[in-house]
Order: C-alpha cells, then structure tokens, then sequence
C-alpha cells in the first residue's frame, strides 16, 4: 500500500507502507532528483558526450525518467535508458502524480506513454531516448561495461541494506563502462567505504534540500 503526497517544491511522491520510506526527499521530489541524478550524473557525463547510456536503479514513479527525457529533448542529447523496477505502480497511482502540471504538456503525454509501454522490450520514446523497463529484483543484473551514468536511487540503507552492501555495488561497478559514473542520494560512510572498496573514486557533493551530502562515484577504468 502506498500514499501520494505533495513535497515542499509541489512535486509529488509516494510513501511506501511497506517498507516505511517515500520514494523522494519530503523536501522536494523534482529538486531532489535534479540535484542527485541530473545535475551531478547526467549532466556530468553530457560534459564530454552527447551519447548516453543511463541504468536506473529504482523506476519508482518515473520521474528521473521523465526529467532524464526533458534533458534530452533541452541539449539535443541521445539517450540509452535501461531501468528496473520490482514492484510497479499501478496506474491508478500513476495517474494522481503531477509531474505532468510540474513539467508541461509535452512531458505528460511522454510521461503517460512511458508508464504504458510494455515491459522487457526497448521502445524509441522519441527521436533521442529509447527506454526499456525491466521488472526484477536489482540483485539479478549481471551487466558488465554497458552504461555511462548509473542512478542509484534505491531506498535507503535502513530500509533495505542488502541494496547498498559489497556484492551489489560490485554489480554497480561492473555495469559501468571506463569514466562511468554513479550517483546517489546516499552519504552513509560505510556505503562510501564499500564504493571505494569495488573500486570507485568517491566524491562528496552538496547534497539536495534537507541532505548536507550527497555521493558521485566515478569507474576511472
């Protein structure tokens, strides 16, 4: 069971019953994934190409999805997005969100679309980002140097901590091709500490409203 609820920046998210988080900051939802996703993970990366392949770990209510493709459509990027999900939505909560008044007309027919397009199969959105939506547990992944930008949007470590321990994250690492980059809202030292030890360069951001910090981490090769 989840509830819809309205952050500080009027952007929605959705609290989980189950496991007792929501799915973005109370401070901002849209802010929260431009500062963690956007900003310091594909924009980032945009800095040296305009080819991009991104994993999601965590689709949730789409949102970094959806922004993902706005960034696209603004800077002419091109966008390879590959995104896992357990545990879909289901339409009815999909349709209360309101990234479509958030964002305008245009990002909600896509955003619409892309909660309707059938799962594990890739689908060309538009002319610059195909997305693919698979449903399974992230522990089942098994990529190896395939993507630029990874966003690892999990819930937290107090939720699920068998999300943020060593042999996920060195799925994380494997997954990224050389000068790859992950970003995440998370700041925990041990999580830091376990990024370095499969191999990442750490990097400590100003986190989004309401977060001191937040973590880049980058596969230099």
């Amino acid at each position: 069971m989840s509830l819809i609820f309205t952050t500080e920046d009027g952007s929605h998210s959705i609290f989980s019953k189950e496991y007792g988080v929501s799915y973005h900051s109370k401070h901002g939802a849209k802010t929260e994934t431009q500062t963690v996703f956007i900003d310091a993970g594909l924009k980032f990366k945009a800095a040296t190409s305009k080819n991009i392949s991104v994993l999601e770990i965590g689709f949730g209510t789409g949102l970094n999805a959806i922004m993902t493709l706005q960034e696209a459509i603004s800077y002419n990027l091109s966008i390879d997005y590959t995104t896992l999900e357990a545990y879909p939505l289901t339409d009815e909560e999909t349709a209360e969100l309101n990234y479509g008044q958030i964002l305008g007309a245009e990002m909600e027919t896509h955003f619409i679309k892309m909660h309707q397009l059938p799962w594990e199969q890739k689908h060309q959105l538009t002319d610059n980002f195909l997305i693919e939506k698979q449903k399974r547990r992230f522990e089942e992944i098994d990529f190896k140097n395939q993507f630029d930008v990874i966003y690892f949007d999990a819930f937290a470590p107090t939720s699920q901590p068998e999300l943020w321990e060593e042999p996920l994250l060195q799925k994380m690492y494997d997954a990224l091709k050389a000068g790859g980059v992950l970003t995440t809202y998370c700041a925990k030292g041990v999580v830091k500490r376990t990024l370095k030890k499969v191999g990442f360069e750490i990097e400590a951001l100003p986190g989004p409203p309401g977060k001191r910090e937040m973590t880049r981490a980058v596969k230099l090769q």
